[in-house]
Formats: structure tokens, C-alpha cells, sequence
């Protein structure tokens, strides 16, 4: 999933500050705007970890577009995250899908050729989540 992230400018005497709007509460920081932005991902995986403890909800993304029009945000630097929030929800259950031969194929030729998916599971796992999130 992709999550926005809005970034204060820094300058040499402060840090770039960072924040993410879909995350209540989940700040970072960094003295050049690439540390901002690779510690955002740290932030975001820690507190999804968190929530994922807590057995709290796990919040959807929302778009650059949404956030930016947000004059809290006026003057701030956009960016987003990609974090794989599969791991954070829930123990994963095995179930019984039948799909076409020709679309197991193609999924697999395509998860093959994409290892960020990892397995057939997790290529449909992700799918589901983009398709769930676009029609929220």
C-alpha cells in the first residue's frame, strides 16, 4: 500500500520533519529529505506493528491529492511509502479458491517475474487489497 507522507522542509538548523495523515500519530524525522523519507517507512512499519498487537484496525491510504488540498499541509513536500501491510492483518488462513488453469498461470508467470509479491497468495492478497481500497 502506498501511504502518503507529507514532509516539512528542513534547512541547517533543523531536520526535515515528516508525517503520514493516514496514521494518527505516526511522525518521523530526518536531516536530509532522504532520511525523512526511509525513516517514514521505519515509522510506518512500527506503528502498524503496534496496531497489529493491539488488535487494532489497520488504516487504508489515502491519495497525495486528498492530503495536499489540507492547508495544515501548505508548503509541506509529498511523497509516498510503499509498505506491504499484509503481515499486519491477522494470522493467515488457508482456504479452498478454485480459479481458471489460464489464470493461475498467468498469476504465477506474473509473481515470477514480480518477486516483490512473493507467492501466488501473496499476489492475490495484495490485489484484493488495492481492489478493497479503491472502492472504499
Amino acid at each position: 500500500m502506498l501511504f502518503p507522507i507529507a514532509i516539512e522542509p528542513g534547512d541547517t538548523d533543523h531536520a526535515y520533519g515528516v508525517i503520514v495523515p493516514d496514521i494518527p500519530g505516526c511522525f518521523s524525522a530526518g536531516d536530509t529529505l532522504d532520511e525523512a523519507m526511509s525513516s517514514a517507512k521505519e515509522a510506518i512499519d512500527l506503528h502498524l506493528e503496534g496496531l497489529d498487537e493491539d488488535d487494532a484496525i489497520i488504516p487504508t491510504a489515502g491519495t497525495v491529492q486528498a492530503h495536499s488540498a489540507n492547508p495544515e499541509y501548505q508548503g509541506f513536500i509529498w511523497a509516498v511509502v510503499e509498505v506491504d501491510i499484509t503481515r499486519y492483518l491477522g494470522k493467515a488462513t488457508k482456504i479452498n479458491v478454485t480459479l481458471p488453469a489460464n489464470l493461475i498461470r498467468r498469476i504465477d508467470d506474473f509473481v515470477g517475474a514480480h518477486p516483490e509479491y512473493d507467492s501466488r497468495s501473496g499476489f492475490l492478497a495484495r490485489s484484493a487489497l488495492k481492489e478493497l481500497q479503491q472502492s472504499a
